[in-house]
């Protein structure tokens, strides 16, 4: 191999080495994504690396075309139509930097399609199911009125659980009846509180001012009984664990009760855009799914009531 090609082939690699550090800081830096996210984004485009070098080509030499073939090369693999769809976000989301980072002119992804994915409805709880997982709840352990103000504040404010898990006593207004929410991206928002969830939050806060929290743990709003702030798995656990104590069939998750939280607010009369808001949610599209949902439980009723359903 004559120098010059060997200095090509060196130059190249470290412009790929280059182009994912950027890309990653890019991620980090410019998008506030969390560490977890950034990992998915890199083992996206590295099947996209895989792929693009299997054809004797770069991530900078590709065409639309490329990238179909790329599409098309996923979907033989096997992967389901959401990992499918999450892998060409993430390609999307590389060539836009490259573009804004001046490493390309255009972006072949403009035009590249996801595929077409099947609507799924999530599950929601009624009113009353949320008071029969709440009064599955025995208030003489330990964790018991803990966790009575975690499941008021997910079905009150609609919070995601890593939002839940990271509230802080400094982001908590009482008297003004609201939470400064650290959301997706480091975006802040203001999520109105019911009085009902203050009352659990301050009659755990009675248990929590006896315990010896662990420094930097301090203005945690929920605590383990090492006085440690909670993780996710441990919420998830615990909300599965009432669920089935209170029988209910359907698959609970956190997420459950921030999707019934929005589907009860639109019940009741609230705006789409109101709640995109309280939910945190960047596009509109992703809070229009709760009108889907209230569509969904008007057919039944109707199916259920009219009396020309009836048999």
């Amino acid at each position: 191999m004559c120098a010059k090609v060997r200095k090509l082939m060196e130059t190249d690699k470290k412009k790929r080495v280059n182009i994912g550090y950027l890309f990653q800081r890019y991620l980090r830096l410019e998008r506030g994504y969390s560490q977890n996210t950034i990992d998915a984004y890199m083992r996206d485009i590295s099947k996209l690396s895989e792929f693009l070098h299997g054809n004797g080509m770069e991530v900078l030499e590709a065409r639309l075309s490329d990238l179909e073939s790329f599409s098309e090369w996923v979907a033989k693999s096997g992967v389901g139509q959401r990992s499918h769809a999450r892998i060409l976000s993430g390609v999307r989301s590389l060539y836009h930097f490259l573009v804004v980072d001046g490493f390309l002119e255009e972006d072949p992804s403009e035009l590249l399609e996801s595929p077409s994915q099947p609507r799924h409805l999530p599950e929601v709880l009624s009113v009353e199911e949320v008071d029969r997982l709440i009064d599955s709840i025995d208030l003489d352990k330990w964790e018991g009125q803990r966790n009575r103000a975690i499941i008021e504040v997910l079905f009150s404010c609609g919070l995601r659980v890593s939002e839940l898990v990271t509230l802080r006593i400094s982001c908590l207004y009482r008297e003004e009846r609201y939470l400064r929410v650290l959301g997706k991206g480091g975006k802040e928002r203001l999520v109105p509180i019911s009085q009902r969830a203050i009352d659990e939050i301050d009659s755990w806060f009675v248990q929590r001012d006896a315990m010896v929290v662990k420094p930097g743990e301090e203005d945690f709003v929920f605590l383990n009984r090492r006085g440690s702030h909670l993780t996710r798995t441990m919420v998830l656990i615990m909300i599965k664990k009432y669920a089935a104590m209170a029988g209910l069939k359907k698959t609970i998750s956190p997420h459950t009760l921030r999707h019934s939280f929005a589907t009860v607010m639109l019940e009741g009369g609230a705006d789409l855009r109101v709640i995109q808001e309280m939910l945190g949610h960047e596009d509109i599209s992703t809070t229009e799914i709760y009108t889907h949902i209230d569509t969904s439980m008007l057919r039944e009723e109707i199916l259920k009531h009219h009396p020309r359903n009836k048999a």
